[in-house]
């Protein structure tokens, strides 16, 4: 009889906590490019709970879809680093061309993506083998960020010096448009249901709206000066747009395409993501050493995380 009520209430016990662990708040994964580390961020108390080396110069992050796996862009020795993140090291690195830098992942946790600079193209990684399986020559000069559509049928990637959107048909293999945005496109985010794609043009201050099923542009729209990063909201109500030059994010309004709000964060705000709740924002500033945290519900700065030195972005997982 002991035995069964020990039984019981440990089932019990399991039951309770259940709820508990599945509602543990994502960390925030930070590449510093300036450190060669990659700082986990607890997002339930917006503190640094570990460091991990990752490469000499990272860039790119994204996490695998059961969060056990980082793939970090490695410039200088132009590959992408593998991390397995409950051990909190390196396990190994793929080959890519030269100068790797944005990387992203397919909602099916499929494919990883490196936007490769110098080489002009884009790799695409298999994640069941964690080898390169093959690569998209793109029209536009210097690729910087690589993004898949919400159903990740394709890929839109920022031709940095080339002042135009590629796309790439993921089943096809290859390039089959491309969209003229303004000077230097970088950050790029799609809304939940991938009918639209917002581009940010960094020499042009602008937002670039494409219709992401006929490859038209359908609205530019003013932002902060050299803005650069983009984070749709969950919920599509709402685009960020980090904004270099002036140390803030802009909020874009989706319904009426408008700024409706400017945050000031820390300095040289660059790439950022959102929680999967998108109550929280994590924006990489570069020239502070920091993380800026914005609460979107009130949109405020609510912290500024110390990191390691020249954050480059965040993936959140």
């Amino acid at each position: 009889m002991k035995s069964r009520r020990l039984l019981r209430y440990t089932w019990l016990g399991w039951v309770f906590a259940a709820p508990l662990l599945a509602a543990a708040a994502p960390f925030a994964y930070v590449p510093n490019e300036g450190s060669g580390t990659l700082s986990v961020i607890d997002t339930a108390t917006d503190k640094v709970v570990a460091d991990i080396e990752a490469g000499k110069k990272p860039r790119g992050t994204a996490i695998g879809v059961d969060g056990r796996m980082a793939y970090v862009s490695d410039q200088p020795n132009n590959r992408l680093v593998l991390v397995d993140l409950p051990r909190r090291q390196m396990t190994g690195s793929i080959d890519l061309g030269e100068s790797p830098e944005g990387v992203g992942i397919s909602p099916d946790g499929r494919w990883v993506v490196a936007a490769v600079e110098e080489s002009n193209d884009v790799a695409f990684v298999d994640t069941r083998s964690n080898r390169k399986a093959f690569v998209v020559k793109v029209r536009g000069k210097n690729p910087e960020h690589a993004v898949f559509s919400p159903d990740g049928k394709i890929v839109f990637v920022s031709a940095e010096d080339g002042g135009a959107v590629d796309i790439i048909d993921v089943q096809k293999r290859k390039q089959v448009a491309q969209v003229p945005v303004g000077s230097r496109p970088r950050g790029i985010g799609f809304s939940p249901d991938g009918r639209r794609a917002y581009v940010a043009a960094e020499n042009s201050n602008e937002v670039f709206v494409i219709d992401a099923i006929t490859f038209g542009v359908l609205k530019k729209i003013s932002a902060g000066v050299r803005s650069n990063g983009i984070a749709v909201h969950p919920n599509g109500k709402r685009v960020f747009v980090s904004n270099g030059g002036d140390a803030s994010v802009s909020v874009i309004d989706t319904t009426t395409d408008t700024v409706v709000a400017t945050i000031p964060v820390g300095q040289r705000p660059w790439n950022m993501a959102l929680t999967p709740d998108g109550g929280k924002l994590y924006v990489a500033c570069g020239r502070s050493g920091s993380v800026s945290v914005i609460d979107t519900v009130t949109n405020t700065k609510v912290a500024d995380v110390p990191v390691g030195k020249l954050p480059w972005g965040v993936a959140i997982r």
